[in-house]
């Protein structure tokens, strides 16, 4: 499948952008992760949501409020007694417009209404356990380390890219440089 992206030189950090990890990020909480920013200002503090960091766990078994087995992510490295989700329904009260008709968070009464008729599928909906966040300037601070790639990224492939492949395929797509990164190896020492 090809990742459906319009890449812009621009590095701006916004809201529905994607950070990449650099390959040698040392942090394991985010070693080639791709994290979707629901959130952004450089005073106050950032967040987002890592999308290839599947968990064992199924929505069902950490929750009884939705009936669906689900795989659950995880989110990122904080709060991981808080649960979240992105998903594709414009209609869902209060969900935010991140871009390309995906939305986080909204109404929790009507997702449990969707779970129920049987509408949240892998390819509409995803949830998150805890979340990745950075306080004021952190972020930027460690944009300018080199430690993530920004990517201006259309999200509508973001649900049916396997976790596996996503942070290799959005690199790939960016071409130069980046497709050389996404085949760096994960131990330089055993290559």
């Amino acid at each position: 499948m090809e990742f459906n992206l319009s890449f812009s030189q621009n590095t701006a950090l916004k809201r529905g952008d994607l950070l990449l990890a650099e390959p040698f990020l040392g942090d394991p909480n985010f070693a080639r992760s791709v994290i979707l920013v629901c959130e952004h200002e450089e005073e106050k503090g950032s967040f987002g949501l890592i999308l290839n960091r599947p968990s064992n766990l199924k929505i069902n078994e950490v929750t009884d409020q939705l009936s669906v087995e689900q795989t659950l992510y995880v989110g990122g490295p904080v709060e991981h007694n808080t649960l979240h989700f992105l998903h594709r329904f414009g209609e869902l009260e209060g969900a935010i417009p991140l871009k390309n008709g995906v939305f986080w968070g909204g109404n929790f009464e009507q997702i449990k209404e969707y779970a129920l008729m049987g509408k949240l599928q892998e390819d509409n909906c995803r949830f998150f356990m805890g979340y990745s966040g950075w306080g004021g300037m952190q972020l930027k601070e460690e944009l300018t380390r080199h430690s993530w790639v920004i990517t201006h990224a259309n999200l509508s492939s973001i649900f049916t890219i396997s976790s596996e492949q996503l942070w290799r395929k959005v690199l790939q797509a960016m071409g130069g440089k980046y497709k050389v990164m996404s085949n760096y190896p994960v131990e330089p020492r055993m290559n």
